[in-house]
């Protein structure tokens, strides 16, 4: 079977897998159009309905739908290809950031939730806005969401592309047999996001969730008595890592990261687990649960999705094991192709299919997500705030629909016109934009203390840091050298480290010494409309407000 499904590929498309693909793709695209009529309400014509989903999924719709949010089609390729590349430094600091990450927002996202429920808030922005009534903040935590959550999406086309050039299509010839299915699948994934909004991914995320824990637990079984048992793998992983690569002469990768990669693997981990509820897919897929509790029983079941994630980066050294070849139709090495390669070589092409449709339909997900996501940020906090400050609810949700559709289309001329390695390139920087939005949300989440121009200003130091030192960094061995990856020497410490997680300190450290200045010369903070108690209020709670019932907020001295 191995044999045949390998041949399929080495004369051109492996049809028995692209049929597999196309069917289980044409069955979440009907269950993305049927999902306008799942718990549809009187009308669609708000953000909370269209956006969030009517702020009404239970425990298990959240899980699957966060799950299907945080865990994308690029991490199921990316990771095991780093693993695959250069060993643990590069992949598998993604699994104990992603344990980490949850007691993080067990903490902090209730609070967020029982806030925006309350006043009707939809993005991060919102909040800042109403925490300290500055646009000029507002409009600086919207910015920044909207800019990190691009190359975001670009980047779930990236791994729809490994899937499509694995089973036969893209690489080389024509520009129709290369881009045609990657304009259909999103054409189709704009479409049913624009009738059914949040409520289309919340569906397929079932079928995307399932797929993927069939496809890795069966592979996870399977694969290392093909290939010599774990041992064997474990060493001619540690073989490849050490081996000296041939243009700098020094080691593949590490096996284990060394001594002198603790603080890269620390902060990486850290910095990455701070960032990923601050992009606001992350928040948006909270915001639609139905209660606080349903997020904090969320942050205890979560972890599921480590234990896959530990499995799934496992694959890249498997594949190191199966003399896995990633070369693309153009005939380069692609890492990213590792994963696909390596279903395709060692399962029957039906199988491989399976996989390649997990794939595929794990980046419609979070794609889904994350464009509603911008278009609801662009809507809230530029739209209303900035060109028609007395939009109506029906108004906002038209456009954030439109809206979500420019996200798609912008997302898809990036990936197209431009390398792959741009794509990663701008991912990276998005993770270091991201970071620095956190002193204005979650401190004041907690707090008034600190003053809203040295949040501004700190935000400010830390994104032009932050940019600048990753233009700085090169990759001699890739042939880039600007933004050529995301850790460089740490101030002060002085060893290799996250670039975000420097900016981040430069950026809380500002905010704190000119809160402090500030303060002292008693500069108006700005009116909190906000009460102690809003931070606690949960569903039933009379101070929620029906989404039936108009916005209006109070302001109320800090």
């Amino acid at each position: 079977m191995t044999s045949l499904a390998t041949a399929a590929t080495t004369t051109g498309v492996n049809y028995t897998a692209l049929t597999v693909l196309v069917v289980l793709f044409c069955a979440v695209t009907i269950m993305g159009f049927w999902a306008t009529r799942w718990r549809r309400p009187t009308s669609m014509a708000s953000l909370d309905e269209w956006g969030l989903g009517g702020r009404s999924f239970g425990t298990w719709i959240t899980w699957f739908l966060l799950g299907g949010d945080l865990y994308t089609a690029y991490t199921f390729v990316a990771v095991p290809a780093a693993m695959f590349s250069v060993g643990a430094v590069g992949g598998f600091f993604a699994v104990p950031y992603t344990i980490i990450l949850y007691p993080i927002i067990f903490v902090f996202m209730g609070r967020l939730w029982s806030v925006s429920h309350r006043h009707g808030y939809v993005t991060t922005a919102d909040f800042v806005k109403g925490r300290y009534g500055s646009r000029g903040l507002s409009l600086a935590i919207a910015l920044t969401g909207f800019l990190a959550t691009m190359p975001y999406i670009a980047l779930q086309l990236v791994g729809i592309q490994a899937v499509l050039e694995v089973v036969g299509l893209g690489g080389g010839g024509s520009w129709l047999a290369r881009d045609l299915p990657l304009f259909i699948a999103f054409a189709l994934l704009a479409a049913y996001t624009y009738s059914s909004g949040l409520r289309a991914p919340a569906v397929i995320a079932f079928v995307k969730d399932t797929l993927i824990y069939l496809v890795i637990l069966i592979a996870i079984i399977y694969l290392p008595s093909k290939f010599g048992g774990w041992s064997h793998i474990f060493s001619a992983a540690q073989a490849k890592m050490a081996t000296p690569n041939a243009l700098d002469h020094k080691p593949t990768g590490a096996f284990i990261p060394p001594a002198t990669q603790t603080w890269a693997y620390a902060t990486l981990g850290l910095g990455s687990a701070l960032a990923l509820f601050m992009y606001p897919h992350s928040v948006t897929a909270s915001l639609s649960a139905k209660s606080r509790n349903t997020l904090r029983r969320n942050a205890a079941i979560l972890p599921a999705y480590s234990f896959l994630l530990g499995l799934l980066a496992l694959l890249g050294w498997v594949a190191i094991a199966a003399h896995t070849k990633p070369i693309g139709l153009d005939g380069k090495p692609n890492a990213q192709l590792v994963i696909p390669k390596l279903f395709e070589d060692s399962f029957p092409s039906w199988f491989a299919g399976v996989a390649f449709a997990a794939i595929a339909i794990g980046a419609l997900v979070p794609a889904a997500i994350m464009s509603i996501a911008a278009a609801n940020t662009f809507t809230r906090n530029i739209y209303k705030e900035w060109l028609k400050p007395d939009a109506t609810p029906a108004q906002e949700a038209k456009v954030s629909k439109l809206a979500s559709l420019v996200v798609k289309a912008f997302a898809l001329v990036f990936v197209l016109s431009l390398d792959k390695q741009n794509a990663i390139n701008f991912q990276l920087l998005g993770g270091i934009w991201i970071l620095q939005t956190f002193p204005a949300i979650v401190f004041s989440l907690y707090t008034r203390w600190f003053h809203k121009w040295a949040l501004l200003v700190g935000w400010f130091v830390g994104m032009v840091y932050g940019t600048y030192t990753a233009y700085g960094v090169a990759n001699g061995r890739a042939g880039i050298n600007h933004f050529g990856g995301s850790l460089s020497t740490m101030p002060v410490i002085g060893k290799l480290g996250y670039i975000a997680m420097s900016a981040f300190v430069i950026n809380a450290l500002i905010a704190v010494v000119l809160t402090l200045v500030l303060n002292a010369l008693k500069v108006h903070n700005g009116a909190d409309e906000t009460l102690k108690g809003d931070y606690f209020a949960d569903a039933g709670d009379p101070r929620v407000r029906p989404l039936d019932m108009p916005i209006h907020l109070e302001a109320t001295n800090p």
